[in-house]
């Protein structure tokens, strides 16, 4: 008995039966996968946000909507790697801690345009106001698509606030005065407004946290 059981079994019978070996390897899969994400649930350097990082205001928060909905996540990521060439020249590699407030996050892999995770600041809002009406004005090169009528479209009366109820179910930490006062960032600003002013806070805060370690590792 103990013998059939042995040849029921073995890993020819694993390599001879596709249903056993799908079963298995799902199994192998499912526990290395989460053998990999459960204890990242109780990383601290993955569940407490970097140092300076705060939730999107209103305004970032509707731009970071438009840039899902332009399509702009398609062709650029947000994820610096620990690599030499990568910091060199997009700063400083990317920190979990910078996503703790992102749903979802937009780390991205395509990279048909160069890497937005430490654009924040390093450009002025005219020169992204310029760039999104026509990009060969300022990067001749540009294959990126025109989006002028985003200087047209206004977000006032965008339903801001039910947004951030969501993401606060989320574990996001809006106020209640936070949410209620959303609206008034939005009077007067159009989705080119909201996409500058998301463009501009990216990873500026992770940049300036890396600083920071630079520093006080030099000071040591």
């Amino acid at each position: 008995m103990a013998q059939e059981n042995h040849k029921l079994f073995s890993h020819k019978t694993l390599e001879t039966n596709i249903g056993w070996l799908i079963v298995f390897s799902i199994l192998v899969i499912s526990f290395a996968g989460l053998a990999q994400i459960v204890p990242l649930f109780f990383q601290h350097s993955t569940t407490v946000a970097t140092e300076g990082v705060e939730p999107y205001d209103s305004l970032r928060l509707v731009g970071r909507d438009i840039y899902i909905r332009e399509g702009c996540v398609s062709c650029h990521s947000q994820q610096i790697r620990m690599l030499s060439s990568e910091v060199q020249r997009y700063g400083p590699y990317s920190l979990a801690g910078e996503s703790v407030y992102e749903r979802p996050f937009l780390w991205g892999s395509k990279r048909t345009g160069p890497d937005l995770a430490r654009v924040g600041e390093r450009y002025s809002d005219d020169w992204h106001r310029v760039h999104l009406r026509n990009p060969r004005a300022v990067v001749a090169e540009s294959n990126m698509p025109a989006y002028p009528w985003l200087q047209r479209n206004t977000v006032e009366g965008v339903n801001v606030e039910a947004r951030m109820r969501a993401l606060r179910r989320l574990g996001v930490p809006y106020t209640d005065e936070q949410i209620a006062s959303a609206p008034e960032a939005l009077v007067g600003k159009t989705e080119e407004d909201a996409i500058v002013a998301y463009l501009q806070g990216l990873g500026v805060a992770g940049r300036e946290a890396a600083a920071r370690a630079v520093l006080h590792g030099g000071e040591q």
